[in-house]
């Protein structure tokens, strides 16, 4: 009896973590380059003497759509639309190395360029400083140009260029807590060439209808468990009483 009380609410546990993966991916549909993440779980053995007698679904890593979203034309001068597998290295709150796709990005008010939740965007010698100009221009290779203060529209100056990489396999990738994505082995290789569309932007690759179809068929399954566990807390209680009129 046992056994199928420990299946149910196993089931339903997963039930719940995957209706919260979910909700999240409905919740980030119009967020400028996110990637949906995938719903996996896997049967972990439970270990004891003897040949194991319970099995627990547990959460697996399942990683991460990385279709590209549809690309918006927005004519910012900050806004950049990466090409496919190609990611942009931002500074993480600890000082480290992290990657996104939210091409969204701004100017702090000391001149620090940065992602649109305040993430410095990292050159090739760290954190890009922009100093005080006319205008901005970004090449499609991540480089950044200016019209310095003062001087005339046919006068270009090179300040850096945007550190991007290439990551051909999901796998590549892990999310982090934080949203951002960080290198799963392997270093990863500089994106050359071409890299990026200036003047727009990459939406969600979030499938909505496909969200909310999961989210109800989640919902059903975790009805159905929670309906086996009652029933298996009234057999338990029949079983009780029979044992108690013998």
């Amino acid at each position: 009896m046992d056994k199928s009380l420990y299946v149910a609410m196993s089931g339903a546990s997963a039930s719940l973590r995957a209706q919260a993966t979910v909700a999240h991916n409905l919740a980030n549909a119009n967020t400028v380059g996110f990637k949906a993440a995938h719903v996996a779980t896997e049967a972990f053995r439970i270990p004891g003497e003897g040949l194991p007698s319970r099995v627990a679904a547990v959460p697996a890593q399942a990683g991460f759509d990385a279709r590209a979203g549809a690309v918006m034309t927005t004519g910012g001068a900050l806004d950049v639309a990466l090409h496919e597998n190609v990611w942009l290295a931002v500074q993480d709150r600890a000082g480290g190395v992290a990657y996104t796709r939210a091409g969204e990005l701004r100017l702090s008010p000391n001149g620090m360029l940065t992602t649109v939740h305040g993430h410095p965007v990292l050159g090739e010698n760290g954190p890009i400083t922009v100093p005080p100009h006319e205008r901005l221009t970004i090449g499609n290779d991540g480089t950044l140009s200016i019209q310095p203060q003062g001087q005339g529209a046919d006068t270009l100056a090179v300040i850096g260029r945007m550190q991007l990489v290439r990551a051909e396999a999901p796998n590549a990738l892990a999310r982090g807590e934080d949203g951002l994505m960080r290198a799963a082995g392997e270093p990863l290789p500089p994106a050359a060439g071409s890299a990026l569309t200036p003047g727009a932007l990459e939406g969600s690759n979030v499938d909505t209808a496909g969200m909310l179809v999961q989210m109800i068929q989640l919902s059903r399954q975790f009805e159905m468990q929670v309906k086996l566990l009652k029933a298996g807390e009234d057999n338990a209680r029949a079983s009780t009483s029979l044992m108690r009129m013998g």
